[in-house]
């Protein structure tokens, strides 16, 4: 039974930390101009829009890699 609390406790905090990015990236698309940057694909047609951020989405995987590169490099010591 403790092998389940242990998954449960898991899955309880990976849905979180979910939450919390997706919510971030919800707050910064709303304050910053991420669908005006360089590189975004922008459709729109009757009743419509579609944006492909390509520019945004290198640079947040650029930042992304950096930053879970320095946790786990950290939590190895």
């Amino acid at each position: 039974m403790q092998d389940l609390q242990t998954i449960g406790r898991w899955l309880v905090i990976a849905g979180v930390g979910l939450a919390a990015v997706g919510a971030l990236v919800w707050l910064v698309g709303r304050l910053t101009g991420w669908q005006n940057l360089p590189g975004t694909i922008k459709v729109e047609t009757n009743g419509w829009t579609c944006i492909i951020p390509l520019l945004g989405s290198i640079v947040l995987s650029i930042l992304l890699t950096i930053l879970l590169n320095v946790i786990f490099r950290g939590s190895n010591r």
